[in-house]
């Protein structure tokens, strides 16, 4: 589902700093090789992870759900001094995509690239992180979100994406029929009276959920 009527849509682009050029050729290879390249950041949303991470310069970024990374790759642009990122997909099968587009870009020694399932990953991982996104199978946000909030240091932020769900979530039927569309739905309400943080939904392409830990 498109959110804003197309001439809004590129005029929002036009008056946003551009891509930088590996992520555009990231952007374009992903749209002819890979299925589903609307799971892709893109333009907007990488911009403004980019713009997200040079605010907060965190140290340390958990991102789940690489893809064909280039939401790690806009959140290294404002890493801190010697940050690192670990970026983690279970698609074994991208791999060989990924890692060349980390190197082009100058990144491949801040972002370390985890194949398998996160949920095994994160356990093993050192904390703390300053950032977390969450970006990967809709049933677990809820597990993810467990799995990291108490984990995290005061005023860490938790990005989680896809959270309209391309409007779904308005649909009590879909919500009903739908493992996915019913696992954001919860995740939402979740957040919502979670008194642990403070939480704003930002609707921008798919719908960005942004939460600080208090």
């Amino acid at each position: 589902m498109e959110f804003l009527p197309e001439d809004i849509e590129n005029y929002v682009l036009r008056h946003t700093e551009p891509e930088p050029e590996h992520l555009y050729r990231l952007n374009r290879e992903t749209h002819l090789k890979v299925l589903q390249p609307r799971m892709l950041s893109g333009h907007l949303q990488g911009r403004l992870l980019s713009m997200l991470t040079h605010m907060i310069r965190p140290k340390r970024v958990l991102e789940i759900g690489t893809y064909t990374g280039y939401s790690a790759l806009c959140f290294a642009e404002g890493l801190a001094e010697r940050g690192e990122i670990h970026t983690i997909d279970i698609n074994e099968e991208l791999e060989d995509m990924v890692r060349p587009h980390l190197e082009k870009a100058g990144y491949s020694e801040q972002i370390h690239f985890h194949i398998g399932n996160a949920l095994d990953i994160i356990p093993d991982l050192d904390d703390p992180f300053d950032l977390v996104f969450i970006d990967a199978d809709k049933t677990n946000y809820s597990n993810y979100y467990d799995l990291i909030i108490d984990r995290l240091p005061a005023g860490a932020f938790i990005i989680a994406d896809n959270v309209l769900w391309s409007g779904k979530v308005l649909d009590e039927n879909e919500i009903k029929k739908d493992p996915d569309t019913e696992a954001i739905a919860a995740f939402n309400e979740k957040i919502e009276v979670d008194d642990r943080v403070q939480n704003v939904l930002f609707p921008i392409r798919d719908g960005l959920m942004i939460i600080r830990k208090k």
